[in-house]
């Protein structure tokens, strides 16, 4: 890491010099860490295992799990290692990208400013992306409801999208993840029993192995990856909730916060995906939710619990765009200022992205091209090159960890090439049979 590196100690703890102004337990950090990933992503499992086929789909779940899970792993381990380097308690996504640079080799040190600009714009593109998603979903269950049992009422998806704006803008006025976490964990309670529900209807409806793909067609595995992705990330929330931990040196480790709460994503998708592609098949929509009927109770309270679910944790994702904006512009606003621009921020914020919302209302397709653009950037390609960066007069025997680091950039960047080739087709192909 430079001259920095050379140093053969650094008695520095950025752990005892932290200072939280209200800190949250190992509980409800986990709580926070399961809810950034889960939802959405979670329901379209078996929309991702009907393109990939059933083993491909289980094999790649459980190997993007581990991708993801050591991504995150070797982010927070470098975020730490700069703390370190300079003597800061801690570093958000995007310092930690300028600091790996600014104290790197000589001849990348000159991009430090440039990487981190990179990771903020990655970061503000996939939350917003995710408030458009959520807001959509929300949208989206509620008219199944109304159109069901309020047939005389027939209005578009983007209405919907609409009414939920006052409360949506009420909800995200909260500013601390110690209050969010409240909500992380109704949501997680409404999102478990949602699961339960979708179980017990793949379960008592009948399963059928006969007809079901081993494999899909290879040129619908971007499509299943780009899902799979963006159901296990919740990248952009791994640092603000690490650095607000009470007891941060349980984020890593066996066991850990990180452990437990990703392989509890895991089961829960690779399940959900499997067996909701036995049930359903090919026929699946968007959402699993989506699929079930909507005439029976159990049904309705799922298609109201993920609603709610999405709801409760919308703030969170949207604390990371909030955030974003609140770095580089408190120190330009006065202090007596600051709960007002808050407050107008928040409200704006959450307007454009429901805007956004209300002009593309394609759930599937913009669930992929999130998870194929944003979260491979996020979540596999920048993790990669900060690590190599970071440890570059240290890359082990054989120098591992960069050939390493080089397959999951790889791996990164091909998702997001083929990932997005495969969304911009189905979103041309699901305009063109609107428009006949």
């Amino acid at each position: 890491m430079g001259d920095v590196k050379k140093q053969p100690h650094i008695d520095y703890d950025p752990f005892e010099h932290r200072e939280v102004e209200k800190p949250n337990s190992d509980v409800r950090s986990t709580a926070n860490l399961i809810k950034a990933s889960l939802g959405t992503g979670i329901l379209a499992g078996p929309l991702a295992f009907s393109n990939a086929g059933w083993g491909v789909g289980l094999i790649g779940t459980l190997f993007i799990g581990f991708l993801c899970t050591h991504c995150i792993h070797i982010l927070v381990k470098t975020s730490r290692g700069c703390c370190k380097i300079e003597k800061k308690p801690l570093l958000d996504y995007a310092e930690t990208c300028r600091s790996v640079f600014a104290n790197g080799p000589k001849s990348v040190r000159r991009f430090a400013g440039a990487a981190s600009i990179f990771a903020e714009f990655a970061l503000l593109s996939t939350y917003v992306g995710v408030c458009c998603i959520y807001t959509v979903l929300i949208s989206d269950s509620i008219k199944q409801l109304v159109d069901h049992y309020v047939p005389s009422v027939t209005i578009p998806v983007e209405y919907y999208c609409l009414i939920l704006l006052l409360p949506l803008c009420v909800l995200c006025q909260i500013r601390y993840l110690k209050f969010l976490a409240v909500f992380s964990m109704i949501a997680n309670v409404l999102l478990v029993a949602t699961y339960a529900i979708c179980l017990y209807y793949i379960f008592g409806g009948g399963i059928s192995f006969v007809d079901k793909k081993v494999a899909g067609d290879p040129a619908r595995y971007p499509a299943f990856i780009s899902t799979v992705i963006f159901a296990m990330e919740g990248i952009g929330v791994v640092m603000p909730v690490e650095n607000s931990m009470k007891k941060p040196q349980n984020f890593l480790g066996f066991p850990s916060v990180l452990v437990v709460a990703m392989s509890t994503i895991v089961f829960l998708y690779s399940t959900l995906g499997l067996f909701g592609y036995f049930r359903y098949g090919d026929v699946l929509r968007g959402t699993i939710t989506l699929n079930l009927p909507t005439e029976e109770w159990p049904a309705i309270f799922a298609k109201i619990f993920i609603a709610l679910s999405i709801f409760f944790t919308y703030p969170l994702q949207f604390y990371v765009v909030i955030d974003i904006f609140t770095k580089y512009t408190k120190h330009h606003i006065k202090e007596n200022y600051q709960k007002m621009a808050q407050v107008v921020a928040r409200t704006v914020g959450v307007t454009c992205c429901v805007g956004i919302g209300i002009a593309l209302p394609l759930l599937e397709q913009i669930i992929n091209i999130v998870g194929a653009i944003f979260y491979s950037i996020l979540g596999l390609v920048i993790p990669a090159i900060v690590e190599t960066v970071f440890r570059w007069n240290d890359l082990g025997k054989f120098k591992w960890i960069l050939w390493k680091n080089v397959l999951i950039l790889l791996f990164g960047l091909g998702s997001l090439v083929s990932g997005c080739t495969v969304t911009i087709m189905d979103i041309i192909q699901v305009l063109k049979q609107k428009t006949e």
